[in-house]
């Protein structure tokens, strides 16, 4: 019987390598499905639902830029910009499913569906998503001449006077305004939203203290938080910004509840082929690893960040349901 056992084992053996072999061949189906196809085989068109110049676009053109020498193609920046953002939504909603189209698109993604009474097509149905590239915490900032040196100081003061205090955004229903309204909600405090076209303006007003505070993007306001024209009281993201590694989160100075998440990532056509969004996941993960990239998104304050197609989906599934309670607690709306 021994060497009838002896024989069985081997078998057994044998069968479980093949099983092995199989799994890792099925597993790199995708890839080697790409890789037959040979995509990408012409030009790859990224629409940014914003004007040139701004965060979302500049952080579009560091990663599209490293990943065209990656991928043997260009990826061309198309600039859609109006309509918050639902412009250039609707163009990647109607493109074809051919992964020669593709957005780079914010969070403003998953408020969109709260704040628009219809819209032409539907957020989470006609979209796959590829990966979030980088999150940009919001930094809360004031001037100096305020005389505010900490946030509990800034909460202090508006519970003194109800009602008297006000703060920028760039713009109604912006990253800026909803990360400032929730703030508002969670520390309890009544503060009046003065909206601009964005955050050059926004800056400019709370320097000149005409406005209270600011939860700005880091890159427009690094060098004035530096050079001590700013005072940066604490960041409004789930966890401290690698720019400022020395500003507390609005939670860890005692405002618990306030955290918001400002992300930029990329999305394609809901019906794109999965090989090829596993390719583009898997070539902005290479692009976000290489030192230009890290050292580009490090002075714009962006913290690189990326998840699986499956993960992000259902990550901007359970952001809309979110934004969806924030926009109507805070009673925000956009012109129809």
């Amino acid at each position: 019987m021994k060497p009838f056992a002896k024989t069985a084992s081997t078998g057994r053996t044998a069968v479980l390598a093949s099983l092995t072999c199989i799994a890792a061949v099925l597993s790199a189906l995708p890839g080697l499905a790409a890789a037959q196809s040979g995509y990408p085989t012409k030009p790859i068109r990224v629409i940014v639902p914003f004007a040139a110049g701004s965060t979302t676009d500049i952080i579009a053109r560091a990663i599209t830029d490293k990943m065209s020498v990656s991928m043997g193609q260009t990826l061309v920046i198309d600039n859609r910009g109006g309509a918050s953002g639902t412009i250039g939504q609707q163009a990647v909603a109607t493109a074809a499913a051919d992964g020669y189209t593709v957005m780079i698109h914010s969070s403003s993604h998953t408020v969109s569906p709260s704040t628009f009474a219809k819209l032409p097509f539907d957020t989470v149905h006609d979209f796959a998503g590829v990966t979030p590239i980088s999150s940009l915490p919001n930094a809360l900032v004031i001037s100096p001449g305020k005389n505010i040196k900490t946030l509990p100081q800034l909460l202090a003061a508006a519970r003194a006077k109800p009602g008297s205090m006000n703060f920028a955004s760039a713009g109604q229903g912006s990253a800026t305004h909803l990360n400032a309204e929730k703030f508002k909600m969670a520390a309890k405090i009544d503060a009046t939203n003065i909206p601009f076209k964005g955050s050059g303006e926004a800056v400019t007003e709370v320097l000149s203290g005409r406005v209270d505070y600011y939860f700005s993007p880091i890159a427009p306001v690094i060098g004035q938080i530096k050079e001590g024209q700013l005072l940066a009281l604490a960041v409004g993201s789930p966890k401290r910004a690698a720019a400022l590694p020395d500003v507390p989160t609005t939670t860890e100075a005692g405002v618990p509840g306030s955290e918001f998440n400002f992300w930029i990532g990329m999305m394609a056509p809901a019906k794109t082929p999965r090989d090829i969004v596993d390719r583009l996941n898997a070539e902005v993960a290479k692009a976000l690893a290489t030192p230009e990239v890290k050292e580009r998104f490090a002075k714009l304050g962006a913290d690189p960040w990326t998840l699986k197609p499956a993960q992000f989906d259902a990550y901007i599934k359970e952001e809309i349901a979110s934004n969806a309670e924030l926009v109507k607690a805070a009673g925000l709306s956009v012109p129809q």
